[in-house]
């Protein structure tokens, strides 16, 4: 039944915090709540795991209430059947690995000896830990220990999987191989879960769906490659990428951009004489060729530009063209000098009319 938070209220004194949020989460899915730091989705994912009380709003998991201060209901977290990975691994320094995966079991009263360790050797034995069962934390890598906080919170079969930016504190290629092992567990074991990072790279490649929050609010949901590629609000194309945005006018039912040339869409979309939209194209999508050169057989739109800035960066280099004072950035692995006056060329199911606010 997964989780379900509706109307979920939190505040700190007089400031709120959260305001009313309302997602569900359903079993065996993976939903990552993003958003820039100070947004909210900490704090809502803490008021889940019952380490702060709510305000107002009802939590429930697997049908049960477990937060509803209404009704005077607030279960604690240890009683709540699920396990959570900290940002800072939160591993006991005096512990082996096996204790510190143990150590939830204990808590909850799990007498029986043999079935602890046989929870323990299963949840290493996931992770692939087992042979390290006793060594001591100070004997592990970074990634080795977000590994076993991964494993201590998997140990007691959990109802769901509660996520704090986990891989801040990993570098780049242990971060990029972490979460593909946090997806693998987590479909393995179907439990829901949910994921709370700044990262849009962690969100697109791990979700089922993305929360995207801002102000303690929800600014729109739905699944990575629909909020990639045709987001509904601009603060979601904004943070989700790096977005080109670029002030669509109509006249005599076309668009046009800002140097005057007409622009296609995949689809038609009808707009008032003089009404001016945003649209979204993202830097990959856009090629670059020089002006007055023969354009592609796949870009109906081209607009025309200045090359400003450049850097290199391995695989492409990355330009900064000036289109009628907007200035646009755009990946290519040809080479143009700065002040070259270039085509930037794109297919009309490559730009995005945003909706009307």
């Amino acid at each position: 039944m997964g989780i379900n938070v509706t109307g979920l209220v939190k505040q700190f004194g007089s400031t709120v915090i959260v305001h009313g949020i309302s997602f569900t989460v359903a079993d065996g899915e993976f939903v990552t709540l993003l958003g820039p730091s100070g947004c909210g989705k900490t704090t809502t994912l803490r008021c889940i795991a019952g380490l702060e009380r709510t305000n107002g709003g009802v939590i429930e998991i697997d049908g049960r209430v477990l937060s509803d201060p209404q009704q005077d209901i607030f279960v604690a977290p240890h009683e709540r059947s699920l396990g959570m990975v900290f940002q800072s691994y939160a591993i006991w320094p005096h512990m082996s690995v096996a204790k510190n995966v143990a150590f939830p079991l204990e808590v909850r009263g799990v007498k029986d000896t043999k079935a602890t360790k046989e929870a323990v050797d299963w949840a290493l034995e996931v992770v692939g830990m087992r042979d390290l069962a006793a060594r001591q934390p100070s004997e592990l890598s970074g990634g080795q220990q977000q590994r076993v906080a991964l494993a201590r919170a998997i140990a007691g079969r959990p109802k769901v999987l509660l996520f704090d930016e986990p891989l801040s504190n990993l570098d780049a290629r242990l971060r990029d191989r972490t979460r593909g092992e946090i997806s693998r567990i987590q479909k393995e074991l179907s439990i829901p879960a949910v994921y709370v990072t700044h990262d849009q790279a962690e969100a697109l490649s791990m979700s089922d769906r993305v929360i995207v929050m801002d102000g303690g609010r929800i600014i729109e949901e739905g699944k990575p490659r629909d909020l990639y590629r045709r987001p509904q609000r601009r603060f979601t194309a904004d943070f989700i990428g790096a977005a080109n945005f670029l002030t669509l006018v109509c006249r005599d039912q076309a668009w046009f951009a800002p140097d005057g040339s007409a622009v296609t869409l995949a689809s038609p979309e009808p707009g008032e004489p003089g009404e001016a939209r945003q649209a979204v194209v993202r830097a990959e999508t856009l090629g670059l060729r020089a002006a007055g050169s023969a354009a592609g057989t796949d870009a109906h739109n081209s607009l025309r530009g200045v090359v400003r800035g450049l850097q290199y960066m391995g695989p492409h280099i990355e330009y900064s063209v000036d289109v009628s004072g907007v200035l646009i950035n755009a990946l290519s692995k040809d080479e143009f000098e700065r002040g070259a006056e270039v085509a930037v060329t794109f297919r009309p199911e490559d730009i995005h009319l945003l909706p009307r606010e």
